[in-house]
């Protein structure tokens, strides 16, 4: 399962009751944080979250309001006494962009690794322990004002495990876990693998995180069938589309018209702007297009589970 928690849903400017838009994602007690803005450590203590078991950092992009948080994080992970290495991926030109906000963070005493997703994703478990085989996040490019990405992270499940197969081929129970997990086993001058042992793959998990972006093919293609998407949804009235364009980012109805195409389950909005006072005001906006639309609010929290059960929702 991952739990999703959106940290923070304002633009630009932090504001009393809204943080800059951040998200946590976490599977097994792993983390991703998604971007960086400044506050975004108070406003994971108001939701309950803590960011000190986070692996990876994947910024969206370099504008402040998404990485003026990174200094502070930092040196926190570093007080806490933080010792397993940290991981920071983000658009062309990462160390550059970089450069003077680890230069501010100072010593940490842990390792901060500044990396490229791979062009088919990243499986998680090459990170740190603890991730699934089935945990992969990818990158795709998005359309801001600046070079900018979104974000997509699945996490794959296996096919059911059929103990008369097990039994058949003479594997010892004791075994059976090991390549339910996914890993080949040997006892003796005999190896198996998990396919011996196991069905079809399953449907997963998916979760997708815009970042800021205009309309755009390569966001509705990273969003299809996805599970949860978290969107830029920076104006809310349907007029403002060309304003919204022309800055870079969405309203609520084009962030509806993508997660429709897309097929996604469930929206969330973020990412507003501080013309906005009541989110909820303009969400006709966007549920008129796509039913399944909420607005997203500071701390809102959800549980995406396997099985075709809906997923837990906390308010």
């Amino acid at each position: 399962m991952i739990d999703v928690t959106l940290i923070g849903t304002s633009a630009l400017l932090p504001l009393p009751d809204r943080a800059l838009t951040a998200a946590l994602l976490t599977v097994n007690g792993r983390s991703i944080l998604f971007d960086c803005g400044e506050g975004t450590q108070s406003a994971a203590r108001r939701a309950g979250v803590s960011l000190m078991k986070t692996d990876l950092i994947a910024l969206t992009h370099y504008h402040g309001d998404h990485v003026f948080g990174l200094p502070g994080l930092l040196q926190t992970m570093g007080v806490l006494e933080r010792t397993e290495p940290l991981y920071i991926t983000g658009p062309e030109g990462l160390a550059d962009e970089l450069s003077p906000i680890l230069f501010l963070a100072g010593r940490t005493g842990y390792d901060i690794r500044l990396i490229e997703l791979p062009e088919g994703g990243l499986a998680l478990r090459e990170l740190a322990a603890g991730w699934p085989s089935g945990a992969v996040l990818k990158a795709f490019q998005t359309e801001h004002t600046v070079l900018s990405r979104g974000y997509c992270f699945t996490l794959g499940r296996a096919g059911r495990f059929m103990p008369e197969k097990a039994e058949e081929l003479e594997i010892p129970k004791e075994l059976w876990s090991v390549l339910q997990r996914g890993e080949s086993v040997s006892t003796g001058e005999k190896t198996f693998l998990p396919e011996q042992v196991m069905g079809e793959a399953r449907k997963g998990l998916k979760f997708v995180f815009s970042g800021d972006t205009r309309a755009c093919g390569a966001l509705t293609e990273a969003a299809k069938d996805a599970d949860l998407m978290i969107c830029d949804a920076t104006y809310g009235e349907n007029d403002q589309a060309e304003l919204a364009a022309d800055h870079g980012h969405m309203n609520f109805a084009q962030a509806a018209e993508c997660a429709s195409k897309a097929g996604v389950k469930e929206l969330w909005l973020a990412h507003y702007s501080q013309m906005i006072g009541e989110p909820g005001d303009h969400l006709s906006n966007a549920a008129e297009i796509f039913a399944n639309t909420v607005c997203g609010r500071d701390g809102m929290r959800k549980t995406l589970r396997f099985g075709d059960c809906e997923p837990h929702k906390d308010a």
